[in-house]
């Protein structure tokens, strides 16, 4: 008798073993959702410094890597603002770089001599807006900038001395103008114009003659230059015009006439070009379907790339080259799978030389991690739509409680990668469903344009319709789910539990949009541009004024019966928060259960690292105690 007691004890034991052994590690809100270790890194034009932003104080600072001895530096030491990603080196061995400041009050830009250290102020400037258009390499302490300083609602062009800080205007904005290309030598020769409907391609061969108009187009289609060929005034542009899917395609700037396509998918638009400026020439093509690819125009680039994904650490990962030194001997890649937030190294072509720079998120192991599996369904009219579907870990792979994830935009798509949201819930025994509706982009102008004017209808339908297929498949419990989203996706969330009652046990929202005409009527200056073209893709707010209505929540209050979460930020430029706080209050008075977090020194994205854990442990708890079977 003790001898099989003893032998049942081993069982139990080696069972439990067994069982500890195959269970999911819930990996802690931290991992997921911490700032990352080190990146944005960018390389120096003579090749002999990195840089990149890393967490001090949790803001994120400018840090330097000497690529000589490996030595780091740590460049600044802000803790009021971090450093905004889009610092850049100069041509001197000096970087430049600007604060993300919260409120955009202010905003002071940085000059830094790299071997001293020494850093000064070389613009400082209210309430304005400021991004890099060119650096020229014949002029290094000269930038080209675009910046709102003369009027909120139009950028001008400047020239900016960074080393005495002389900003001298080189192109002021008639009205119209709302994109800037300049050419290898940082004179714009080729503008785009829009009166918020038609968009217009503007044309000239030097600085002193006067645009004139090459291209005109309804802005359903789209022309997008690169770069001039080098050879007559031809230059590369991606362009969707009499064609479905946008090509890359080489275009004749004297009268606008294409002159050959380059390279063209039938299945998805071209969405980015690898363009060499030092050698001018296009390097690659990519586009999307279920996974990114790349088509090579350069057999040397080609060569790089095929080396590179045979090394082991990098088999399976899409590999990015960021940055690059002048001579294109050094190139800083950065690495990513869907189970890998990804990792940033050095290689150099001249000695096949790779070195591994630094992680992203080093707590992460990807065989902890969930694939993102591309998936396919038809709508209910027969149109077919694309997505990812998250599974957790384990054998179980029915019947499973699923979060639904709507992308923002509406006019932007989710694509195959790393996402540390749908990662999160994942490990926590969620299936988490990302839809590509109607109207996202990278399928080609007939399906971006299938959403236009139908962000309450076909949109909201194709999203039902993906979680229904789901439930059929078996894969969804249909009383286990749940809807989240930020921005257009908040929008879609509190579409989906008003309007399908039944369908959904709760919604967290971020960010979201609950009120169509004044998301419109609010829009920053800067975007006044786009109103018509808003009107046009969403509504207006006049003559459509009974169909924004219909679908905006703020007038459905008595629609939602479902528990909602709802995080903003007070700082967040687009947000009406005074009507949001009405919208919770009447939610409340007719007993919706709603926790509402509204986070006064946040944006629309939560930029601390403390704020951003608060957020997600009140997410988890939130699902996991409306997401149980009700008896």
């Amino acid at each position: 008798m003790l001898g099989q007691f003893k032998y049942l004890l081993a069982v139990a034991f080696i069972l439990t073993l067994f069982s500890c052994k195959n269970k999911v590690r819930q990996i802690p809100i931290v991992d997921f959702f911490r700032t990352p270790e080190k990146s944005f890194y960018k390389i120096s034009p003579d090749g002999k410094y990195v840089s990149y932003l890393k967490p001090y104080k949790d803001k994120q600072n400018l840090f330097i890597q000497s690529l000589a001895d490996g030595k780091e530096h740590m460049a600044t030491s802000f803790n009021d603002y971090s450093i905004r990603p889009d610092y850049f080196w100069t041509y001197n061995d000096q970087l430049v770089f600007s604060q993300d400041v919260i409120d955009f009050d202010s905003l002071k830009m940085y000059a830094m001599d790299v071997p001293t250290n020494k850093k000064r102020i070389i613009m400082a400037q209210a309430k304005v807006r400021v991004s890099l258009l060119n650096r020229n390499k014949q002029q290094p302490d000269m930038i080209t900038i675009k910046m709102n300083k003369r009027d909120p609602a139009n950028f001008d062009i400047y020239k900016l001395n960074i080393n005495t800080g002389e900003l001298k205007p080189y192109l002021v904005n008639p009205g119209n103008i709302t994109e800037w290309f300049p050419d290898a030598d940082g004179k714009i020769r080729l503008v785009k114009a829009s009166d918020g409907v038609n968009e217009t391609i503007l044309y000239r061969p030097d600085d002193s003659t006067p645009f004139k108009p090459i291209i005109e187009n309804n802005f359903k289609n789209s022309v997008k230059p690169v770069a001039f060929t080098g050879v007559k005034n031809y230059f590369y542009a991606l362009s969707n015009v009499n064609r479905d899917k946008t090509a890359l395609v080489e275009i004749n700037a004297e009268d606008g006439k294409e002159q050959k396509t380059i390279f063209s998918c039938n299945k998805a638009d071209v969405l980015y070009v690898e363009y060499s400026k030092n050698k001018h020439r296009v390097e690659f093509a990519s586009w999307e379907e279920a996974k990114p690819h790349k088509h090579f125009l350069a057999p040397d680039i080609e060569r790089i790339y095929h080396n590179l994904q045979q090394r082991p650490q990098l088999m399976g990962n899409e590999i990015k080259v960021v940055d690059r030194d002048s001579a294109e001997n050094k190139y800083i890649l950065n690495t990513y799978t869907d189970r890998n937030p990804g990792s940033y190294y050095l290689y150099e072509s001249t000695t096949d030389k790779l070195t591994k720079l630094g992680d992203m998120n080093s707590s992460l192991k990807p065989e902890e991690l969930c694939s993102m599996k591309p998936v396919a369904y038809k709508a209910r009219d027969g149109l077919l739509i694309n997505g990812y579907l998250t599974l957790p870990q384990g054998d179980k792979r029915s019947n499973l409680p699923m979060v639904v994830m709507p992308h923002g935009g509406p006019w932007t798509r989710d694509s195959w990668g790393y996402d540390e949201q749908v990662q999160f819930l994942a490990n926590r025994g969620y299936a988490v469903f990302q839809v590509n509706y109607r109207g996202s982009t990278g399928y080609g102008k007939a399906f971006r344009s299938a959403g236009f004017k139908q962000v309450g209808g076909k949109i909201q339908d194709d999203i039902t319709d993906g979680v229904n297929w789901l439930i059929n498949q078996k894969i969804a419990n249909p009383k286990k789910i749940a809807i989240f989203g930020g921005g257009f996706g908040g929008f879609s969330a509190l579409y989906g539990v008003s309007f399908h009652p039944g369908l959904y046990n709760c919604a967290v929202v971020q960010y979201g949009l609950i009120n169509f005409f004044t998301y419109i009527k609010d829009a920053p200056p800067f975007l006044k541009p786009y109103l018509k073209m808003t009107y046009e893709m969403v509504g207006n707010p006049e003559t459509d004024a009974d169909q924004l209505r219909a679908i905006s929540p703020v007038f459905h209050t008595d629609k939602i019966k479902v528990p909602l979460i709802i995080f903003q930020g007070a700082k967040d430029q687009r947000a009406n928060i005074s009507e949001l706080n009405q919208f919770v209050r009447e939610l409340r008075k007719k007993n919706v259960d709603v926790k509402y977090f509204l986070k006064p020194n946040e944006r629309a994205f939560f930029r601390s690292e403390h704020t951003r854990m608060e957020m997600y442990a009140e997410i988890e708890k939130f699902l996991e105690s409306n997401m149980r079977v009700k008896p």
